[in-house]
């Protein structure tokens, strides 16, 4: 363990920021499925998803062996070798387009349902952590296998993904409570879970996505529905004066 190598450094600060950006993806599914919990059951969820994040991602680091047998290939259709690794990331993407799917759905389609109608179900906390070890297990493969092709020394590996979840843990709870507050955001975030879905199953088909891209695009989105969002709040805080002023020039009667 050379700490006065300044490479060491720059690797962990490197892997450190790539795990961050990696665990965002984590973090919006958590938030979303935390959501459907009663209120007083949200934020254990998402520590809870959190923490077994953290701990598949040390457990797969362990069994880096194992990891590398998964990208060995399973058998070839139309001349593409498939490996359990591809498996993985074609079913998790399926998930994860399927699942957002499935909440927007809800969202847009439930939040106008008949009166009357059948109410949706409330989500239990063993169905929600379920889900999230699921995409926990995907995100986590896809992490660690970026980790081993960036560096060789273990421990940076696991400082890495520590001080990661470290973060994660710290803004979880503000994020999703922002999510659930703004139901544009929380469209934007299934729409971000659908692309980072077919990503995935690219990926699991040989086809490289460079994921800067995809970054640089949900970035974008998210700078200009943080514009749309101050815009909305200016109007309302205008209007809001405005019926104040009016209430206050009325004449009592």
């Amino acid at each position: 363990m050379d700490l006065a190598n300044p490479e060491i450094w720059i690797a962990l600060a490197t892997l450190t920021a790539l795990e961050l950006v990696l665990g965002i993806d984590n973090i919006i599914f958590i938030s979303i499925l935390a959501g459907k919990l009663p209120p007083e059951q949200r934020n254990k969820a998402r520590r809870i998803g959190i923490a077994a994040a953290a701990g598949t991602r040390l457990l797969l680091l362990m069994l880096m062996a194992w990891i590398a047998g998964l990208t060995a290939p399973l058998f070839s259709v139309f001349d593409h070798a498939f490996s359990w690794r591809d498996l993985i990331l074609v079913g998790g993407g399926l998930f994860l387009i399927g699942k957002a799917t499935h909440e927007l759905h809800q969202k847009l389609e439930g939040a106008s349902a008949p009166a009357g109608g059948v109410a949706a179900a409330t989500a239990t906390m063993g169905a929600v952590i379920a889900q999230i070890m699921v995409l926990d297990i995907v995100f986590s493969l896809d992490s660690i296998i970026t980790a081993v092709g960036m560096v060789d020394e273990r421990w940076v590996m696991v400082a890495a993904i520590v001080i990661s979840i470290v973060f994660m843990l710290a803004f979880a709870r503000p994020l999703g409570e922002f999510v659930e507050r703004h139901p544009t955001v929380k469209v934007l975030a299934l729409s971000f879970l659908i692309m980072i879905g077919l990503v995935l199953i690219a990926d699991g088909f040989g086809q490289h996505i460079p994921k800067g891209y995809i970054y640089a695009a949900m970035a974008f989105s998210v700078f200009v529905e943080l514009i749309n969002l101050a815009i909305r709040g200016r109007q309302r805080r205008a209007a809001e004066r405005q019926v104040s002023q009016r209430l206050v020039e009325e004449p009592a009667e």
